[in-house]
């Protein structure tokens, strides 16, 4: 299905809106929910990352033409961190901000409070965090997970040093930026930068704004561990798609992430001349690999695809590009990316985690290929696009 200009406006016009405030034992809880949640599948639940709200972080890429088929078949849940939304009163002094871990144990109330059984969580950076250690903790209200720019690691001396000098020296607002945005963004795009820094500075809580950065670097280790078999391991139990820029400074956090993970559950999604923030330097292109991520998990068969064209070249790796003129650190396996375009003829089972398991991951989308190069440990599906 192919949506004309005039249908997205007519769509995005329809989408009732609701703000509310969800009492937690950690403080208020703001939410916006957008469309109405189906009893017969999830709702999407998203968390954003330090320096930005709901509005900042995600408005780009649903406001996207591409997300339009997707907001008519899920309901969106945004979640803004205490104190971080539009128009949020100071924190009186004294006031403990939650940790992490306790921003996560806020999130079963709000599933709670709108009635929700399960989520696919979207979120970024803290956010990305914060959702993990909730799929961690409560697995089952947890379907899917696209995660951009996560970091599963405490922040370590170094780093905790790096920023306690930068301290000294530089606005909070230039540390959240240098944590946003790569060397290269900050050199070379000055208007978006400006745009970003000029929201820090003037739309964001400067006092709340501070307890949330802290809290994020206060972060533990989530000490997750890739599972092996006959291992009982802490890791997520349900799909993941892994995401990050090119060009983006968690780069590293990343690829660590992924090698922590379920290979058969797990997929990586580097995208090419992307920054920091590929839901607002790429919207169009996330918005297509996040079509897949669903249908792999049984959701939208007959979702269009218009934006990414897949690569039929076989190799001996577990990568998979969307887009083989643009691979440039990796070849392509096109049978396996094949499972993406052929969910419409598997039926959607929630009580089978093998069945989706295999129908979006490198390890299970041709198991004889995969055998073939490693029986012992299987390789989760990379992807350059």
């Amino acid at each position: 299905m192919v949506l004309e200009d005039s249908d997205v406006e007519m769509i995005v016009a329809e989408i009732e809106v609701s703000e509310h405030d969800v009492e937690t034992p950690h403080g208020r809880i703001h939410c916006t929910m957008k469309g109405v949640p189906k009893a017969d599948r999830p709702c999407i639940l998203t968390m954003h990352d330090i320096g930005l709200n709901h509005k900042t972080c995600w408005d780009m890429l649903f406001n996207h033409e591409d997300m339009a088929e997707i907001m008519q078949h899920f309901a969106v849940c945004h979640v803004d961190a205490p104190g971080q939304h539009e128009g949020a009163n100071t924190f009186s002094t004294g006031y403990e901000y939650p940790s992490m871990d306790q921003l996560s144990e806020t999130l079963p109330l709000v599933l709670k409070h709108f009635g929700l059984k399960s989520v696919i969580g979207m979120g970024i950076g803290a956010g990305a965090y914060i959702l993990t250690r909730f799929a961690l903790d409560y697995p089952n209200m947890m379907e899917g997970l696209m995660l951009l720019n996560i970091n599963p690691c405490a922040e370590g001396w170094m780093d905790w040093a790096a920023h306690k000098i930068s301290g000294w020296t530089h606005a909070m607002p230039d540390m959240i930026i240098s944590h946003l945005f790569g060397k290269e963004e900050i050199h070379h795009n000055q208007d978006l930068i400006g745009t970003y820094r000029h929201h820090i500075l003037n739309d964001m809580n400067q006092f709340n704004l501070q307890l949330f950065v802290k809290s994020y670097e206060s972060r533990r280790d989530l000490e997750i561990e890739r599972p092996v078999p006959g291992s009982n391991v802490r890791t997520l139990k349900c799909p993941s798609l892994l995401v990050v820029g090119d060009n983006s400074p968690a780069v590293e956090a990343v690829v660590e992430c992924n090698t922590k993970l379920d290979p058969t559950k797990t997929t990586l999604l580097k995208m090419a001349d992307c920054g920091g923030m590929p839901q607002v330097d790429q919207p169009g292109k996330l918005t297509e690999a996040f079509k897949y991520f669903i249908q792999g998990m049984g959701y939208m068969p007959s979702a269009s695809m218009t934006r990414l064209v897949r690569s039929r070249t076989a190799s001996g790796s577990s990568v998979t590009s969307f887009d083989g003129n643009r691979s440039r650190s990796h070849t392509s396996e096109g049978n396996r990316s094949r499972s993406h375009t052929n969910e419409g003829s598997r039926s959607r089972s929630h009580t089978a985690d093998n069945q989706r398991g295999r129908s979006h991951t490198g390890g299970s989308m041709d198991g004889t290929a995969n055998s073939n190069v490693d029986q012992a440990v299987p390789k989760s599906t990379e992807v350059s696009c």
